[in-house]
């Protein structure tokens, strides 16, 4: 039975989010968010290759930051329930979403069978994790054709 939220959670949950307000955090999770929108593995690979570029040290940065998080969770360090809240991790939902739909080519590729690992174990843990992924995929394929529609205009 995973254990009840408690102050020691709700205090780590302050200090992640406090950790997310850091300038250099703010512009790689905007750079995230807004401006990268990969359609495959290559896309991710070409910034992977890029390395000492601002783009290859956000995509990192990033992406530690979640796996980590996700790793509170995995070892109990952080209650699941309280962790997997939208206004507390959606933006985790978010980046992986925008990776899932070629995941498992991308670990391929990198040669890392584990990549994302935390992070997909967290959200595919619960009823409502997996709820809240097809939610969110649904929510980035419609960004990513009005984007995509954009630039064809």
């Amino acid at each position: 039975m995973p254990k009840k939220p408690t102050a020691t959670d709700a205090q780590l949950i302050l200090q992640l989010y406090d950790l997310r307000r850091e300038a250099e955090m703010r512009k790689a999770r905007h750079w995230w968010v807004a401006e990268f929108w990969p359609q495959s593995a290559d896309d991710c690979m070409k910034i992977v290759a890029a390395m000492g570029t601002q783009e290859n040290n956000w995509l990192r940065q990033v992406g530690g930051y979640w796996s980590m998080a996700a790793s509170f969770v995995l070892h109990g360090a952080l209650n699941e329930e309280l962790f997997i809240q939208p206004a507390v991790s959606g933006e985790m939902f978010l980046i992986f979403a925008k990776v899932h739909p070629f995941l498992k080519d991308l670990r391929e590729k990198m040669g890392d069978p584990q990549m994302f690992g935390n992070i997909e174990k967290v959200i595919t843990n619960s009823k409502f994790g997996r709820e809240r992924l097809k939610l969110t995929l649904k929510r980035v394929q419609t960004m990513r054709e009005k984007r995509s529609a954009a630039k064809a205009s």
